[in-house]
């Protein structure tokens, strides 16, 4: 039974979710198969996710939008190496939807020649007995520029004569206008000797393969000179100069011509699941034209080599690859005859198995998310582990509660509690604490109150549950302790604040109450942002010990969801803070008067707009508006405060 429309539009957006924010080549395919499509995008997700969007009017579009059954993609690092990957899949498949590029949108490379004395130009022809290759490069403007500075530093020939040794000892050549003008070291006419020829030569490879920090070194330095000698238009102009070289990208990930016909095989396990992950990337006349991952059962633990074995031949035989070159990341013992396997340490060859795991890693990811959109319990029990495991808690962090202060000078202290339950915010567990007992500006302080005013109750109870009832044993009273402090008590504390908020929490938790809740930190850098977990090992021994620094990645889900905590928590805190400040300047005198409500009030200055205009007005006018009992009431409160 076919697909209907709906199920393959939901399924396609399904995929699109799970994309990554990461530069790359995407992939549409029809119901047969067929690569229907190519597209680049400096952001998969967002790019690929723009087709499937209500708001769509162009016809080309929603008829493909109709056609597509399945989509791939490719992760790379660059939004060039995408631009680059995408045309040589179009060339490769001649996708339906594509506007083909024509041979003159190939982009260019830099040849040196084999000659005696080399040339070096741009072309789009590529013919490996002829030269040395650099590129292709996506940015035109950044290779010419390159170029440039190369002809100023090394002055390589310009003229397509077959200069030979004993053509230039017989006087056979006659120096050009480029000699003239400096621009050429006239080797033709044996001013530049073939040893320093080819040294020049050297240099400019080097600057080609991208090496081009000293280039940009020079620059810089031409720069700030003409700036000094007050040359302002030349300093505009190299420094147009020095972006464009430090934009150049000499080695592209995805496209190389020192790369012909080899396979690229990465395998990554997942000791989560119980499978493996196996990406196939197929290059042929330095370019990619396949990249595929696959999914494989791992049945008794096999190792990443020995999938290998048995993945490689299948895959091989699915893509008919004769490739006569595997490049692997580990030796296999293990051969196919006639073809050789390679563990490449350096150059194009390792930037290619680098972009094979990054794809292994991408897939592996996608999915993480796909499985977990589908069992949401499955993220918060993940999320929760790898806390528990970074920082070796006795128990899953089901609940972690956090606190933060917030005044100006002391004046409307308030304070916040935040509470996230499996790893999501719980906002009907919030708390807003009034600072009761601390005057002026001490966030220890306010910190401690709001700490015990928490916990003080529940420490409380668990206290004279054990102390009244003398019937229970030593086993059945920590039980009991147990089962209230899981009722009430978080598993997690985290402050919002480094060693000295952690100190003072751990003083009234562990000291104070007795309670043995774990206590954690976030601490920011110089640029108040977040940067470091910290964690009190020892769990309710000494209020005083030096925290442990536990490392995250920022760019980790863990890291993300705990600055999600701080943010709610400082947020929470700051509303509260803003409400009660506002609500202190807009109180009036009359909010004083022991028997005026808040109604008979707000009912006053509706008619009288202001305290002062009611203090003016006679007992009668008030009587008018509010009575003559509470009229009573209001004057001679405010006549008592005048005298």
């Amino acid at each position: 039974m076919k697909e209907n429309n709906e199920e393959r539009i939901a399924r396609l957006k399904n995929i699109v979710l799970n994309m990554p924010e990461k530069p790359g080549s995407y992939q549409y395919y029809d119901a047969e198969g067929t690569i229907i499509y190519v597209g680049k995008a400096k952001n998969l997700k967002r790019r690929v996710s723009s087709y499937f969007h209500k708001e769509v009017d162009r016809f080309k579009t929603k008829v493909l939008v109709s056609k597509i059954a399945d989509i791939t993609y490719t992760v790379v690092n660059t939004e060039d190496d995408a631009l680059l990957l995408e045309n040589a899949l179009i060339k490769k498949y001649n996708p339906r939807y594509n506007i083909l590029l024509k041979d003159g949108k190939t982009y260019p490379s830099i040849c040196i020649t084999n000659e005696y004395f080399p040339r070096i130009f741009p072309t789009r022809q590529i013919n490996k007995n002829f030269g040395t290759f650099f590129g292709p490069y996506a940015n035109v403007g950044s290779m010419y520029a390159v170029l440039d500075f190369i002809k100023k530093l090394y002055h390589p020939r310009t003229c397509r004569m077959n200069i030979q040794p004993l053509d230039i000892a017989r006087g056979k050549y006659r120096p050009c206008l480029e000699y003239h003008i400096k621009n050429c070291g006239g080797c033709c006419i044996g001013k530049q000797s073939m040893k320093d020829y080819q040294a020049n030569m050297q240099a400019a490879r080097e600057i080609l393969k991208g090496n081009t920090r000293q280039l940009l070194r020079m620059i810089w330095d031409e720069m700030q000179q003409a700036a000094e000698e007050m040359r302002f238009e030349d300093a505009q102009r190299l420094k147009e100069k020095y972006f464009l070289v430090e934009q150049f990208c000499a080695k592209s990930e995805v496209v190389s011509h020192t790369v012909t016909n080899v396979d690229v095989f990465t395998c990554l396990p997942d000791d989560d699941n119980g499978n493996a992950y196996v990406n196939y990337i197929h290059v042929t006349n330095g370019q990619i034209n396949q990249s595929f991952t696959f999914e494989y059962k791992r049945r008794l633990g096999e190792t990443a080599e020995e999938i290998l074995v048995e993945a490689i031949p299948e895959i091989r035989e699915r893509f008919q690859s004769t490739a006569r070159e595997i490049i692997v990341e580990k030796p296999l013992e293990w051969n196919i005859p006639g073809t050789e396997f390679f563990v490449p340490q350096r150059g194009d060859k390792a930037h290619l198995l680098e972009l094979s795991r990054m794809n292994c890693r991408q897939y592996k990811v996608d999915r993480l998310k796909q499985s977990e959109k589908l069992n949401p319990e499955q993220r918060a029990t993940r999320l929760m582990q790898e806390l528990r495991d970074k920082l070796a808690l006795p128990a899953l962090p089901m609940c972690i509660e956090a606190f933060d202060n917030s005044n100006i000078s002391g004046s409307d202290a308030v304070a916040s509690c935040v509470v996230f339950k499996k790893m999501k915010p719980s906002k009907k567990d919030y708390r807003k604490y009034n600072i009761k007992t601390v005057e002026g500006p001490d966030d220890y302080a306010s910190m401690q109150e709001i700490v015990r005013r928490r916990y003080g109750k529940t420490a409380d109870e668990l206290r004279s549950v054990l102390e009244t009832d003398d019937r229970i044993t030593l086993e059945q009273a920590k039980s009991v302790e147990t089962t209230l402090a899981n009722q009430s008590l978080p598993d997690l504390i985290v402050c919002d604040g480094g060693i000295g908020q952690m100190h003072c929490v751990a003083e009234v938790v562990w000291g104070e109450l007795r309670l043995d809740i774990p206590i954690a930190g976030l601490a920011k850098d110089d640029k108040h942002r977040t940067n470091e977990l910290l964690y009190l090992r020892d769990v309710g021994r000494n209020a005083s010990q030096q925290p442990v620094t536990v490392q995250l990645k920022t760019d980790s889900e863990l890291f993300h969801v705990l600055t999600q905590l701080q943010d709610e928590v400082h947020r929470f805190a700051i509303t509260f803070h803003r409400d009660k400040r506002s609500k202190n300047a807009l109180a009036s005198e009359l909010d004083n008067i022991k028997g005026i409500g808040p109604k008979t009030a707000e009912t006053l200055l509706k008619a009288f707009k202001s305290v002062k205009r009611i203090k003016e007005a006679d007992y009668e006018s008030i009587a008018e508006v509010i009575g003559p009992a509470k009229a009573k009431i209001v004057k001679e409160s405010l006549m008592q405060r005048q005298a």
